[in-house]
Formats: C-alpha cells, sequence, structure tokens
C-alpha cells in the first residue's frame, strides 16, 4: 500500500509499505482522505515542529478519515464498512491534567504523525492504518468523508472557541485567515457570534474567510483599510505570529478575552504584556480538542458551506505537490491527499 512518509527536511516520499494487522483492541481502517496540516507542512519545510525534530522517518498525517476493514481482538466499534472519521489523540488517562478534565493537555498523550516521542507516533497519510477501536467515530447521516476530512482542524477551532467563552451577540476579531482561522470564523458564527472580522496578509485567504462567514476582512497590512474595528469583544490569534497577536491585544476591549491559537515560533515572542494589565486582559492559550471531535462531525454534517474550503484533492502518488501546493497560501485553503487505489471505493 501507498504512504506519505516524511524522511527529513524537505525529503517527502510516496512509498510502499507493508499493510498493518490490528492488535487487541485495535481497528484496521482504510484511510480514503487525510488534510494535509500546518504540522505537516513544518515536518516537511523544517524537519519538526517547535521543539519536536525528526528523529526517524514517519508516516504523517493526523486529519484521516475512511472505513472500517476489521478489528483485533477484543475490539469493537462501527461495523466493517460504516464511513468514520479518526480522532488522532491518544491520552495516557492518568496525568493530573486527564484526572482533571483536561485531556487535550496530557503530559504523556500519544497523536498520530507526531515525533513529540521516539520511537515517534506514525501517522494517518497512508491507505490503510490501525488505530485504537475506541478512536473511531461513525458519520453522521448525511455526512460525506470529504466534508468529514475537516472534522479534525474544525475540532481545534471549536476548541478555542470554547475557551474564549460566551460569544453571543459578540464582536470577534480572527487574525490569520488560513484554514484554521477559516475554521474559528465558522465556529464562531456557530455558537452565536454577532459579527466576525477576519484579518491576514493574503486577499486569498481573506475570501475563504468570507466563504467561512465572515462579517468583515481585513489586509492586516493597511492601517487605512476601512474594515478595522475599534474595539472588539474577543479576539483568536490564528496566523502563529507575534504581528497577530499585537493585533488582538491593541484590538481588543478591556476586560476583553484574547486566545492565542496559532503556534508561535520556538523561544521568545515579543507581546504588548503592559496591556493585559492595564486593560486587564485575559490571555489564554487553546491546544488541540478532546469532545469537540463529535461536536465537529455534527456541525460538518449540518453546514454544507465547509466544502467551500476544501480548496483541492490531491492523489496520494503525487504528495509532493499537494504539499506545495497547501503551503501556497495564495492558492489554496485546505488540502487533501486522496488514498483511493485502483477499484478501491470508500
Amino acid at each position: 500500500m501507498l504512504g506519505c512518509v516524511i524522511h527529513g527536511q524537505g525529503d517527502l516520499r510516496a512509498e510502499e509499505l507493508p499493510v498493518p494487522t490490528p492488535g487487541p483492541g485495535q481497528a484496521l481502517v482504510a484511510v480514503r482522505y487525510g488534510g494535509v496540516c500546518g504540522s505537516d507542512l513544518h515536518y516537511w519545510r523544517h524537519g519538526g515542529v517547535g521543539d519536536f525534530r525528526l528523529r526517524e522517518p514517519m508516516v504523517l498525517g493526523h486529519e484521516v478519515v475512511g472505513t472500517v476493514v476489521s478489528y483485533g481482538d477484543g475490539a469493537s466499534g462501527p461495523v466493517v464498512g460504516t464511513a468514520v472519521a479518526v480522532h488522532p489523540a491518544t491520552p495516557c488517562g492518568v496525568c493530573p491534567e486527564c484526572a482533571d478534565g483536561r485531556r487535550n493537555v496530557c503530559r504523556d498523550t500519544r497523536y498520530l504523525g507526531s515525533a513529540a516521542r521516539f520511537p515517534h507516533v506514525q501517522g494517518g497519510f497512508a491507505a490503510q492504518v490501525v488505530v485504537p477501536a475506541e478512536q473511531l467515530r461513525p458519520l453522521p447521516t448525511g455526512l460525506e468523508l470529504r466534508r468529514a476530512a475537516l472534522a479534525e482542524p474544525l475540532s481545534v477551532a471549536l476548541h478555542a472557541v470554547r475557551r474564549a467563552g460566551d460569544l453571543r451577540g459578540r464582536h470577534v476579531l480572527v487574525t490569520g485567515a488560513g484554514p484554521i482561522g477559516c475554521l474559528v470564523v465558522a465556529a464562531a458564527k456557530a455558537a452565536g457570534a454577532g459579527h466576525v472580522t477576519a484579518t491576514d496578509l493574503l486577499p486569498e485567504a481573506l475570501r475563504y474567510a468570507s466563504a467561512a462567514g465572515a462579517d468583515t476582512v481585513v489586509r492586516a497590512d493597511d492601517p487605512s483599510d476601512a474594515g478595522w474595528p475599534s474595539e472588539v469583544d474577543t479576539a483568536v490569534e490564528a496566523s502563529g505570529v507575534a504581528a497577530g497577536l499585537d493585533t488582538c491585544l491593541r484590538l481588543v476591549r478591556r476586560g476583553g478575552v484574547v486566545v492565542q491559537l496559532g503556534m508561535l515560533p520556538s523561544g521568545q515572542s515579543p507581546f504588548a504584556g503592559n496591556l493585559v494589565v492595564s486593560r486587564e486582559i485575559e490571555l489564554r492559550g487553546a491546544f488541540r480538542f478532546d469532545g469537540e471531535f463529535d461536536e465537529a462531525l455534527e456541525l460538518l454534517a449540518a453546514e454544507p458551506v465547509f466544502d467551500g474550503l476544501v480548496s483541492a484533492v490531491v492523489p496520494v502518488r503525487e504528495a509532493e505537490s499537494a504539499f506545495a501546493l497547501a503551503a501556497d497560501r495564495s492558492r489554496s485553503c485546505k488540502v487533501l491527499l486522496d488514498f483511493e487505489s485502483p477499484g478501491h471505493h470508500a
């Protein structure tokens, strides 16, 4: 079977891999689509993500959907042939964070396609993958696999929105209109936000933000843009650059909430800490998700608007061109790899 394997910085290969066999408690899934994430691009471009560096070849990917093929001993779940999404996290269940109901920041979690551990946790970008059976989620009625491939990044967005608090009737600023930022826009609207303003440097990205439901879009590098609000109630920083955080801190109202979702560069990042003090701003981090995955599937089933955020579907044999497309935000929003082989239909 074909899989998408990163061997080092700039060394991405679509290569033949052995078909795995599910062990006790595991399920074998025939993957149909895998979404290319920013972290996948980091492994390809830089050989790592933040402090997590590649030390061995690794199958990438954690945004995967497909159909159930079989189960290992003692495992059960959706019947064979069921269309499913795969929750990519395996929390330890025993650390203080898990005990406190914050499994998304588990200190000993396993996450598909992550070099945080050694040996690395192999990912889901392969025609067939083995995962814990309890991490399978059957798709709601009417949700097709192509749109369902957005479940993992939408879960990230939903968690950030949850961290922001009650958004009903609020004016929300989203800095960064990449795939995650656009999904934050949609999640904020679903949470009842009264007005969502999205910013980005690229007009193409802002078009995707509008498609996701943004009421106003603003060129981040144009201070004279008429769309800039005088202040907002809540801000979500989804660009992963210090300038985005600065914008959020300067525009959020006194006593407002800023959620840092974008992963800032490793090391120290300057930020306007004096504003956090003098305006009593609440600055909150948002990392991954937990139960929001099920919520994401329901929202995807109900909202066809999400189809517009999938900008390309590329066969896995052309993985490198898919990654190049995903890395070019002037040409894409969310890019999916297609693992369908001749004669296989999911």
